[in-house]
């Protein structure tokens, strides 16, 4: 069985299926895909704090899925703009599980993880996923994947 670890950056997902589809990802149908016949290793999910109910809400849906959630404050500049990077972490947290898994997922768009894919890749013969919203999902980082899966209607919650 292969072993796999999984990294979901929650807030690119979050804005490229709103962007792109007006619509959720569905982290339950998610789940059982890439699950499937996979002994998962690891999981996290990276989000941001705000602290409001409704992503308390959330966030133990992610917990009852079979995800670590890992939370950064919400940082609001003075500007109006807003902070809540995980790159670095989720880049850490990859380096740390990659050797230990036949495949890592990653789940985001970002672009700035294409060198982290590439060393993945070749320092642990490793494969990795990318699911991404294709039209908001870097060219670079969907060339160096082993395996873009774009996210579309079979991985987003139906609209109600």
């Amino acid at each position: 069985m292969e072993k796999v670890s999984i990294f979901v950056d929650v807030q690119n997902i979050y804005y490229t299926t709103k962007q792109a589809y007006n619509r959720n990802f569905d982290y339950n149908q998610f789940w059982a895909f890439v699950s499937a016949n996979r002994k998962v290793i690891k999981a996290i999910a990276y989000a941001i704090d705000r602290g409001d109910e409704k992503q308390k809400q959330f966030q133990n849906i992610l917990k009852a899925i079979g995800f670590e959630v890992k939370l950064k404050p919400f940082i609001q500049r003075s500007d109006g703009s807003a902070k809540g990077d995980w790159d670095v972490g989720i880049t850490l947290d990859v380096i740390d599980y990659a050797p230990k898994s036949d495949v890592v997922v990653l789940v985001t768009g970002d672009g700035d993880f294409d060198l982290l894919v590439s060393k993945v890749k070749n320092d642990f013969n490793s494969s990795v996923e990318i699911f991404g919203v294709p039209q908001l999902t870097a060219r670079t980082l969907m060339n160096v994947a082993s395996k873009f899966i774009a996210i579309d209607d079979s991985l987003l919650l139906t609209q109600k």
